[in-house]
């Protein structure tokens, strides 16, 4: 079984396999998502470009897009086979450009639809949970009753766990970028949720920033996902396994962490990975601590000039000089 008490968001050009290799070096049990990869990418575009990833990157489930059954079957059917740990459905993102794909937050318009597709992912990875991630609601169609109807018709698919990000969704007039901060976050909507189900697993994600009001959520729920925070601040993660799951055995430090990056980067260079690739993701390791913006700068206006696989060490005697 998952254990979903913390999980770190999926995000479209952040959460690469590069990213979530660096995370799982400063957390061994948080749940990790990878960006949504849209049905017709992997049936199009080939099965290793687009489910590949690092065996250290476990627990990791995929987040896939798409609203034809079919299609959604056989690409958890490829997930299953690839190892994930989870598939989760994207039935949360607002974008204007997974809108015209008729995926996405629109979906929540189709609870039906969503129904048949959890059926058809369960149908084709049936060792495999999955999950369905959305808002609580979308437009007009906001109420509470129109969510509960949702959640209940999902539910009678097979889906056990819904990631809920407690805001609703503007589809026209807002950007994605909007939609992540001006609809107003309404986490009672979600604990009520527990309330009137309480035999399906919920996890909260929306504006969560800290270990804190994660442990808060947790009283509550079954899980809290955090996102942006995490990626600007990467090293919250490093209490998370001690706090989150009462693992005591982890004592790790920055230089921990580069000295393994260091690693990863002069393997994968030799793989032909662009080296920025990789430390675009470490930009925020030393957040708000001395040396920080010496250390962004440094690894920023280097990287393409000198891509070497101790850009990491010459960042941290930069730090120092």
């Amino acid at each position: 079984m998952i254990d979903r008490k913390l999980s770190v968001a999926p995000m479209l050009d952040w959460t690469d396999k590069y990213c979530l290799y660096f995370l799982r070096q400063i957390s061994s049990h948080t749940l990790f998502y990878t960006e949504m990869v849209t049905t017709g990418a992997i049936l199009r575009g080939g099965k290793e470009r687009f489910l590949d990833y690092y065996p250290e990157e476990h627990p990791l489930a995929i987040q896939l897009g798409g609203s034809d059954p079919d299609d959604l079957r056989r690409c958890s059917s490829l997930s299953e086979e690839w190892g994930y740990d989870e598939i989760n459905l994207n039935v949360g993102c607002p974008s204007d450009r997974v809108q015209n794909g008729t995926f996405g937050a629109c979906l929540m318009a189709e609870p039906g639809l969503v129904a048949e597709c959890i059926a058809a992912m369960r149908e084709g990875a049936p060792n495999t949970e999955v999950t369905v991630k959305h808002r609580i609601g979308i437009d007009d169609k906001d109420s509470y009753q129109e969510l509960t109807n949702f959640v209940d018709k999902v539910n009678q698919a097979g889906c056990e766990t819904f990631i809920v990000h407690a805001r609703k969704a503007w589809l026209q007039g807002l950007s994605p970028k909007d939609n992540r901060n001006i609809p107003p976050l309404k986490y009672e909507v979600v604990h009520q949720l527990k309330r009137d189900f309480p035999h399906i697993n919920f996890v909260i994600n929306g504006g969560l920033s800290s270990l804190d009001e994660v442990e808060r959520e947790l009283q509550e729920l079954q899980g809290a996902m955090i996102g942006r925070e995490i990626y600007s601040n990467p090293w919250m993660l490093a209490d998370a396994d001690r706090r989150i799951y009462g693992d005591h055995n982890k004592q790790l430090t920055r230089l921990d962490v580069i000295e393994a990056m260091t690693a990863f980067i002069e393997r994968e260079s030799k793989n032909g990975v662009p080296v920025h690739r990789i430390t675009r993701h470490m930009l925020g390791l030393f957040h708000e601590q001395p040396g920080g913006r010496k250390w962004r700068r440094f690894i920023s206006e280097n990287v393409h000039k000198s891509p070497s696989p101790q850009i990491l060490h010459q960042a941290l005697e930069y730090m120092s000089s």
